[in-house]
């Protein structure tokens, strides 16, 4: 990320507050000068319960927080400020705050306005809270507070049917979505230790694989394959499937839940590309539209269900190994365990064809690149404990596995890659649609519960990027 603060540090403030009758050393007065910056340019994103990128702005505690991108207020210093550095970015910087679309960049007199009012303590009065005004509120952000609700309801449920609250009493288990006959199984993962990334001499290595770190990872369980057009078409096709509820046996309470959700618009294309639908693995959906099926999940199942973390992925990928494939270092075996461009004749296959991991899991090699949760940077070198990158950009998201139209080394348990823009280029939507990657017929997910069940909030963060307008 490009950062030019220092330009505007050498503004004339005198100059920026000139018209107005101000005085560049006049005491900036938090509630006439900043929070109506805050309010109107920043609170529909950042606020309690919907705070993109882990950044709150609403309260005098959250905005002093330090998130994902560093300290968002330093008082006394707005280089080390990101409510400050953020609005001084290019116009075309993926980090602008607020970015094009919500009215940014800001003008130079609030620019000012905001660095001298860390210069001088970033004093807040206690007790003040930033709220939406009236005149931001829009449908997108009604939209926003329905989520958030909707999150709520789906979080009752959940805890109200918690079932297994100790790792001795995870089992292996099947579950049939409820108002349909489709059927998916959840395979127990331990929690423990491993080595995440790959050493720099295994054949294939990449740059972003490295350097490797220790990483602990809690216990989950995770659906022994790729989620398949059976299952994601209950989601994607809301009228289809109420039809489908109407003949199966169904819960009502949680089709209320889940039909209260934003759901996918109609596809302008068959989405299999004529490569199968009945057990084959759903392809081509945003990261974005895979977390909503997991959310939608939770609310038809009363079960927590999300997307892996990246760690999480490569963990249970690994089951225990430390070779560059679950079943050694020999990629002449690959075709044993996985479908990739070698043998796969030119399209995806279904899903459980092959030989499974140590841990029962189908296909974590080949056949599908699959999202997780995190986005995709550079690894660090210290040891961490249940790791999750959270998304402060559209682009790019981590996927992991390999797929039908990659190498072996494309295919290994370290290999990482990133989405793009491009995913979705022939998509004829403006703005392009938040829920396909038309281009990216090689993409695909599966879903993990986690024995522990986070509060409302964490929980919402983990189903909503906060990002997907750009996904």
């Amino acid at each position: 990320m490009k950062s030019s603060y220092l330009s505007i540090g050498t503004m004339s403030l005198a100059l920026a507050f000139a018209g107005n009758g101000q005085a560049a050393d006049k005491k900036v007065d938090f509630v006439k000068d900043i929070q109506p910056i805050i309010e109107e340019q920043c609170v529909t994103c950042h606020r309690a319960g919907h705070a993109a990128g882990d950044v709150a702005l609403d309260t005098k505690a959250a905005a002093l927080k330090a998130s994902g991108a560093g300290k968002n207020i330093t008082p006394g210093n707005p280089a080390k400020s990101t409510f400050y550095t953020t609005t001084v970015l290019p116009a075309d910087d993926d980090g602008l705050m607020p970015p094009k679309s919500k009215g940014g960049p800001l003008s130079k007199e609030k620019i000012a306005l905001i660095k001298l009012w860390i210069e001088q303590g970033a004093e807040w009065p206690d007790g003040v809270v930033c709220k939406i005004k009236a005149k931001a509120a829009s449908a997108e952000d009604a939209a926003a507070e329905k989520a958030v609700a909707t999150t709520a309801e789906i979080h009752k449920r959940i805890v109200a049917k918690l079932d297994v609250k100790d790792a001795a009493q995870m089992k292996e288990y099947s579950v049939t979505i409820p108002g349909s006959d489709v059927t998916f199984t959840m395979v127990p993962i331990p929690g423990g230790e491993f080595t995440m990334g790959s050493p720099d001499n295994e054949p294939g290595h990449k740059k972003e694989e490295g350097p490797q770190r220790t990483v602990k990872i809690s216990p989950f369980w995770m659906e022994k394959n790729l989620a398949t057009w059976n299952e994601y078409e209950l989601f994607m096709l809301q009228e289809e499937e109420k039809k489908t509820r109407a003949a199966h046996k169904t819960d009502p309470e949680g089709d209320k839940v889940a039909d209260a959700m934003a759901r996918p618009s109609q596809p302008y294309v068959d989405m299999t590309f004529g490569m199968g639908r009945d057990g084959f693995p759903a392809i081509s959906m945003t990261q974005h539209a895979a977390s909503q099926y997991c959310k939608w999940l939770s609310a038809k199942t009363g079960q927590y269900y999300r997307l892996p973390t990246e760690a999480e992925w490569e963990y249970a990928c690994r089951a225990g190994t430390k070779t560059a494939y679950f079943f050694g270092d020999d990629a002449s075996k690959l075709g044993d365990y996985a479908w990739y461009v070698k043998n796969c004749g030119g399209a995806t296959k279904k899903v459980g064809l092959k030989k499974p991991n140590p841990w029962g899991l189908y296909d974590m090699h080949g056949l599908l690149w699959q999202w997780t949760l995190d986005q995709l940077q550079p690894y660090t070198k210290d040891a961490q404990t249940d790791p999750w990158v959270k998304p402060t950009k559209p682009y790019p998201h981590a996927t992991r596995g390999g797929s039908w139209q990659n190498e072996a080394d494309r295919c290994r348990s370290a290999a990482r890659y990133g989405s793009d823009p491009s995913w979705k280029v022939q998509d004829p939507q403006l703005p392009k649609s938040i829920w396909y990657h038309t281009d990216a017929q090689f993409v695909g997910f599966r879903v993990v519960r986690p024995l522990t069940v986070p509060p409302p909030e964490q929980l919402h963060h983990l189903w909503h990027s906060g990002v997907e307008k750009g996904d």
